[in-house]
């Protein structure tokens, strides 16, 4: 039998630690808390865990500093804070996060937040080949992309945002992070060449380019390439 998933709540208030204790018990999840970010580090060096649900506000330092040191020791990261500013988000998806939730949470999206951020930890560094999303096919190793079977003609920058997503399906990819790898470092406050490069991935690609399901907004932070 397959030991449970070990995941460590890094959280400061016992009402919320209680309520996600409850809620990962019940998804046959082995808990492990901290109240601190001396207590996380401790738990990160001990007890290994697979995934971290990590608040920002800790009492004795930012948490936003044990991103690096949670993703280093092979844990997928999902934030939960009550910080909605959208620079917090960026930085915490620039640091490695695989997630950003806010509070007040709804504990079933947070699971399912979860199940995907597992997902891809146990994918490791496999490299992707080939990534599904509905009717759309992108062949990684070939660079081809098909709809329906047939090919699609992306220009290099649409190609470029595009499989930068489809590396990391249901992730959230900062903007800053999709311009810098995509169009260079000195582009990265030109946000208007990559709407235009969303917007035309849409129209090649989505059934219904205005209500996009498979290239999604996370807005002022980043673009998700939905697969699941």
């Amino acid at each position: 039998m397959a030991s449970a998933t070990k995941v460590l709540i890094v959280e400061d208030d016992t009402h919320i630690r209680r309520l996600l204790r409850g809620a990962l018990a019940r998804a046959e999840h082995q808990v492990i808390e901290a109240a601190t970010a001396r207590e996380a580090i401790t738990a990160l060096g001990i007890d290994k865990p697979d995934a971290v649900l990590l608040d920002l506000g800790l009492p004795d330092r930012d948490g936003i500093e044990l991103i690096q040191l949670a993703k280093a020791g092979g844990a997928a990261v999902i934030v939960v804070s009550a910080r909605t500013d959208t620079s917090e988000k960026v930085a915490a998806l620039d640091l490695g996060a695989d997630d950003y939730c806010n509070k007040p949470f709804d504990t079933e999206e947070l699971l399912a937040r979860l199940r995907t951020a597992l997902r891809h930890r146990l994918a490791g560094n496999v490299e992707r080949e080939q990534v599904i999303a509905g009717t759309v096919q992108i062949d990684l190793l070939h660079r081809r992309v098909r709809r329906a079977g047939e090919p699609v003609h992306l220009t290099p920058k649409e190609y470029g945002v595009l499989a930068l997503l489809a590396g990391h399906p249901d992730r959230v990819i900062a903007h800053g992070q999709l311009l810098r790898e995509v169009w260079g470092p000195a582009h990265v406050q030109q946000l208007d060449y990559l709407r235009i490069a969303v917007r035309s991935l849409r129209q090649k690609l989505e059934d219904d380019p205005s209500r996009p399901r498979k290239i999604v907004n996370e807005p002022g932070v980043g673009y998700r390439l939905v697969i699941s």
